[in-house]
């Protein structure tokens, strides 16, 4: 692939099967080794499981201060030999509890009471990590079980991991800043603390989620926002199968380093402004701004930022009703010599309904005539 810039900045030794690291505000890849080889994520696979039961919250499927039963399957996970949040089939914890064990201490028992609480059963609950994977477009990615012990299939790849993690920061923010950045968690009089070493050593480190097992080696997804002279900034880092808890911060920490030192960040369009204001045909307002809702950041070698180029490709004519997000275009954004490097989908920021009679067949005739 021909490279967006003439002297891209070369990334470090990174001692890991395989690492990513990602511009959050493009999902644009700074850097990447052996990214899109299926590899075991270990607990990396709760990212998915969160994911879920963030969105069964969000449907009013669920509540957190709602209370779920643990299953002789849930307390059983103590079996397996993995991290566990030491709950039991006398419990009955709160929503909140049992996300707060799944994530800041990676208890495979609280994965599974979740799991439960929305799907019904876990297996149910796997069929729907893997149609939400499915739907995301992650084709290295498949799962087995809900807290990622080592199952034949089971698997996913740094990229995969990366995508689902932004998945978590960006759409349910409240939940990422609720449970994400907590260093320990206790419950039943057990403390525990996060295995994310990064958390107590940068303080712009807010999260994200550690894993581990034999097969896998020492896994850890990194996520840090910097404040910077244009505006907030968030890497995210992907380091897979390091050496141990000590390898994964450390080389964790200097990708995200190195994201911050080599390259710039270039704001194009403030988060909810408009990118590009378009006609609308048959509706109640003319025209209409199409953008990006957090705005559009992207990396740049240091001092390259005045040679980006962009375009926009979108639906023309764009005809009433729009609904408020609805993605009607694409910016695309390249390098100095024409080379992509990333593209954004743009949205409609403002609803549109439709005109009444005449506004609509008046500008049917337009559309005839045009």
């Amino acid at each position: 692939m021909v490279s967006a810039w003439a002297q891209a900045p070369q990334p470090p030794e990174v001692a890991a099967k395989a690492y990513l690291l990602m511009e959050a505000g493009s999902h644009q890849v700074l850097a990447e080794r052996q990214a899109d080889v299926r590899m075991e994520p270990a607990s990396l696979t709760k990212l998915m499981t969160a994911w879920l039961v963030f969105d069964a919250l969000r449907q009013n499927k669920l509540k957190l201060e709602q209370t779920l039963p643990v299953s002789k399957r849930a307390w059983e996970e103590r079996k397996g030999g993995g991290s566990l949040m030491f709950i039991d089939t006398t419990m009955t914890p709160k929503v909140d509890e049992l996300l707060r064990g799944m994530i800041a201490v990676s208890g495979n028992d609280a994965a599974v009471a979740l799991a439960e609480g929305v799907g019904g059963t876990v297996e149910q609950f796997v069929a729907m990590m893997n149609r939400q994977a499915m739907a995301w477009g992650l084709t290295n990615t498949q799962f087995k079980n809900v807290a990622g012990l080592t199952e034949p299939g089971h698997q996913s790849s740094a990229r995969d991991l990366a995508l689902i993690a932004m998945h978590v920061v960006e759409d349910f923010p409240e939940y990422y800043a609720t449970y994400y950045s907590l260093k320990q968690y206790t419950y039943n009089t057990i403390r525990q603390d996060n295995r994310n070493m990064l958390l107590g050593r940068d303080p712009t480190v807010d999260g994200m989620k550690t894993g581990y097992t034999d097969a896998a080696g020492y896994c850890l997804i990194a996520s840090a926002q910097r404040d910077l002279p244009n505006g907030k900034r968030r890497l995210l880092s992907v380091v897979l199968g390091a050496a141990s808890r000590e390898a994964r911060a450390s080389e964790s920490q200097k990708l995200l380093n190195w994201g911050y030192t080599a390259w710039d960040s270039v704001r194009l369009f403030e988060a909810g402004k408009p990118a590009i204001t378009v006609p609308v045909w048959k509706g109640k307002a003319a025209q209409v701004g199409l953008g990006v809702p957090g705005g559009v950041v992207v990396s740049v070698p240091k001092g390259e930022g005045g040679k980006l180029q962009t375009t926009i490709e979108r639906t023309d004519p764009l005809v009433a009703p729009l609904a408020k997000g609805q993605r009607v275009g694409t910016l695309k954004i390249n390098g100095a010599n024409g080379a992509a490097i990333t593209s954004v989908g743009l949205q409609v920021l403002e609803s549109v309904e439709a005109a009444g009679w005449f506004g609509r067949t008046w500008d049917s005739i337009r559309l005839w005539i045009k």
